[in-house]
């Protein structure tokens, strides 16, 4: 019997190339939606992908592209208007009589969160349960590890790493665990995976300054972290040319860690081995793989680069982001509140651990796995 044909959204995107690798490399049937042709799209063909170019926010073109599928992934836009796509996306799903979706959560989830990002993937979750004849998984990583490696030749260049959480500690999961997770529960399906709610994470909870130490591990040398304020963090992510949309969440998320949402009951769930037989890697590896890339490399041209950028970025203009979520006609909350104030998100999330958190025992006693 033929593999089932299984559809990963953003298929050109950090997760969703690895997830497409992974895919095909157990021996699945693959067909990567992009939004664009371009080398990454190359990529992902030359890998064996049949691949298909769709806009997430046209229901028409979605439907063409899922005609013939058994199996999807669904990647969300970080836009304002990303619950359209989702929207779409249902109906696309319905249309093709779709068995199983596996969807890209948040572990911040929330109806009420002051994230609009954050407020439509809850919507999401929600949706997904109702498309008729098709099981629902919710894939619901905590930080991702490139949220804090995006400076990282900031770290190796110049001896510099921003710290923007605080004393708030996260277990940052890569983007290839994410991936290699997410590949088993598409390839094993809705029998053993509907209804279910995954937790991905790092081996470690870690605060900045721990990642920090390990960072100047991957680069070879000191790297001293620096406490930034969040209102920072508009003018540095300008300065990189990203979105002022994905900065308006991240702002949020940053809150979320120092209010210690991703270490909720622990933090570190045993997810990724659970379901790989492989161990999370530890953020050091994932460093070290960034620490590698060309924009970090340790060259003289590249020194000159970081030393302008870090001089200039406080003259970069910040961002008045509600008057930028006005003009955007981006909805407000009406009581907004973290996820881990909301009693509904803690007592939900708080089972969701209960079943796979790693509970560290004495010093020297090793690691208990939870599983009541």
């Amino acid at each position: 019997m033929a593999a089932p044909l299984i559809l990963v959204s953003g298929a050109s995107g950090g997760v969703g190339q690895p997830l497409v690798a992974e895919l095909l490399a157990r021996g699945q049937r693959v067909r990567a939606q992009v939004r664009t042709r371009d080398a990454r799209a190359a990529q992902l063909a030359a890998l064996g992908a049949e691949v298909v170019t769709a806009d997430l926010y046209d229901p028409d073109q979605l439907e063409a592209a899922m005609k013939g599928v058994q199996r999807a992934f669904y990647l969300p836009p970080i836009r304002p208007y990303m619950v359209q796509s989702a929207v779409a996306f249902a109906l696309a799903a319905k249309a093709a009589q779709v068995e199983h979706i596996v969807s890209m959560s948040q572990w911040t989830s929330h109806r009420a969160h002051p994230a609009n990002m954050t407020r439509q993937t809850w919507l999401g979750d929600t949706l997904f349960d109702l498309v008729p004849g098709a099981g629902h998984t919710v894939f619901n990583p905590g930080m991702f590890a490139h949220n804090f490696l995006r400076t990282i030749d900031f770290a190796a260049l110049l001896g510099i790493y921003p710290v923007l959480s605080g004393k708030g500690r996260a277990a940052p999961v890569s983007n290839e665990d994410m991936a290699r997770t997410a590949a088993v529960i598409l390839s094993e399906g809705p029998d053993a995976h509907a209804g279910k709610r995954y937790r991905p994470t790092g081996p470690a909870l870690l605060d900045g300054r721990e990642m920090a130490a390990i960072v100047a591990k991957a680069v070879g040398h000191g790297v001293m972290p620096v406490d930034l304020p969040i209102w920072m963090l508009a003018k540095v992510a300008r300065q990189q040319g990203i979105d002022i949309y994905e900065i308006a969440s991240l702002r949020h998320y940053m809150q979320d860690m120092r209010e210690g949402t991703f270490a909720f009951e622990g933090g570190v769930t045993d997810v990724v081995e659970q379901l790989t037989g492989s161990p999370a890697e530890s953020f050091e590896t994932t460093a070290r793989r960034y620490a590698a890339l060309p924009f970090a490399r340790q060259t003289l041209a590249n020194r000159l680069k970081a030393f302008i950028a870090f001089n200039l970025t406080p003259f970069y203009p910040g961002t008045n982001f509600a008057r930028y979520e006005r003009q955007m006609g981006i909805p407000a909350a009406p009581a907004p509140s973290l996820a881990i104030a909301d009693p509904v998100w803690r007592q939900a999330h708080a089972i969701q651990m209960a079943f796979t958190a790693v509970t560290p025992l004495a010093p020297g006693s090793g690691t208990q796995f939870a599983h009541p």
